[in-house]
């Protein structure tokens, strides 16, 4: 196989089955059942003009009979005056009226057989097309029963491309509400350790605020722990012995003056 034999049988087999993805069955089946009211309609319109062209005819022939019988009396009416002449003039008029009409009942014979075959095949067109629209509107219905029954079991299993839409769009949006909490939860965290400053915060922002507040909080530890550590060191003192409390602190004798013994050395 040549390369443009199979470029066109690439396109064609692609071209087909686009148009099979596009074809819809119903459309389809009106358009036929259109074209084939046309057709039955032109094949109405044919039995009108065979039936008007015999009607024609059949006028002529009335006409050429009419002049026919007036030439005969004319014949007849010359001979009875003797005028010979007269009545071979007339007979001889008459005798080409005669073979004319003879050509127009051949002529008239031949539409009446056309239009008779016209009608009868009218009605065998239009018989068809009846079953045709009959079978037609089955088919439809049964299209339309099978395409919606395709669709709901679809809708139920989920693989039709309208719920696989849905579910992704599902599917994003559980993702982006987990990202969002994620970060919400990041964002607490990083406030409580501080790192982050609450924005919402009367003092968000102010480092010498903080700072004081820290100053205050360390005064505050410090006051109480010497409050403790007074509370404990009368306790400590009434559990120690006696010896312990002289030696803790010791009593200072007073000092010993020299005795006057009245001048004596």
């Amino acid at each position: 196989m040549s390369l443009m034999k199979r470029i066109s049988l690439i396109f064609k087999s692609k071209a087909n089955q686009a148009l099979d993805k596009a074809e819809d069955p119903r459309q389809t089946l009106d358009y036929s059942y259109q074209r084939q009211l046309e057709l039955l309609s032109k094949v109405r319109r044919g039995v009108a003009d065979v039936a008007t062209s015999r009607k024609r005819v059949e006028l002529q022939i009335n006409q050429l009979e009419q002049q026919s019988a007036k030439l005969q009396g004319q014949a007849e009416k010359a001979i009875g005056a003797g005028r010979e002449d007269l009545a071979r003039e007339a007979l001889t008029r008459k005798s080409g009226l005669t073979n004319q009409i003879i050509d127009l009942q051949a002529q008239h014979a031949n539409l009446q057989g056309e239009e008779q075959k016209l009608v009868l095949a009218q009605q065998r067109l239009q018989a068809k097309v009846e079953a045709f629209r009959t079978r037609k509107e089955t088919i439809k219905a049964n299209y339309t029963a099978a395409e919606a029954q395709t669709r709901i079991g679809e809708a139920v299993s989920g693989i039709g491309e309208e719920m696989g839409d849905v579910g992704m769009a599902i599917q994003r949006a559980e993702d982006k509400t987990a990202q969002m909490q994620a970060r919400a939860g990041a964002i607490d965290e990083l406030i409580a350790s501080g790192a982050l400053d609450d924005a919402t915060a009367t003092n968000s922002g102010d480092d010498i605020a903080r700072e004081l507040e820290a100053m205050s909080s360390q005064s505050d530890v410090e006051a109480e722990l010497a409050r403790l550590k007074g509370a404990s060191q009368p306790q400590a003192i009434e559990a120690g012995d006696d010896n312990d409390i002289l030696e803790a602190s010791p009593v200072e004798q007073p000092a010993q003056r020299p005795v006057n013994d009245g001048g004596q050395s």
